[in-house]
């Protein structure tokens, strides 16, 4: 199966980014996402043996990080592959505090995953942005996203898009606290 783990906005955002990307889309062509399918990857795992399931969940179960938020903040394009996305200015402490236990749990479970280069924050709005210049981006929303909890999906590639069905959702800790022991 293939999954990856990734923290999914709240409804009445994830619908304002399908809104933008649909705006985007109309001006600079490409396909935009579906409210549904809008959200942020964490750790992109690609295909996993289902004998593997259980350790990947293990994995997410294990990460003890606190709640907080991020704001969304800036469009851009990566022109190499044609991506318009959204995604936030560092400093995002708490998303890369739960990027980096996330993937430190993957890796003392032996879980492979796509963790190339560096991490950039990012929700794809547009996919196949064909351009031959730099695009005029409008100013983004600016839209707190609070984050409480990130989840382990499966996607199966489908002719309309990608389907996305949530495997499992895991609970990040109340504010303020951390795995760490009070001294």
């Amino acid at each position: 199966m293939r999954l990856f783990f990734a923290l999914q906005p709240p409804a009445d955002l994830a619908e304002a980014l399908a809104g933008e990307a649909l705006t985007l889309s109309r001006r600079y062509g490409g396909r935009p996402a579906r409210p549904e399918s809008i959200h942020l990857t964490l750790a992109f795992l690609g295909e996993v043996a289902a004998e593997r399931l259980p350790d990947v969940l293990a994995a997410g179960r294990a990460v003890q990080v606190p709640e907080f938020d991020l704001t969304i903040d800036r469009f851009a394009l990566w022109p190499h592959n044609g991506v318009l996305w959204a995604g936030c200015a560092p400093p995002a402490d708490g998303l890369f505090r739960l990027v980096t236990d996330l993937r430190e749990q993957l890796r003392a479970s032996s879980i492979a995953f796509d963790g190339g280069s560096r991490f950039i924050p990012h929700v794809s709005l547009v996919r196949r942005v064909r351009t031959h210049g730099k695009l005029e981006l409008p100013a983004p929303i600016s839209r707190c996203w609070a984050c409480s909890d990130f989840a382990l999906i499966r996607s199966r590639l489908m002719a309309a898009g990608p389907d996305y069905a949530v495997v499992e959702s895991f609970p990040l800790l109340p504010r303020g606290l951390s795995r760490e022991p009070p001294n």
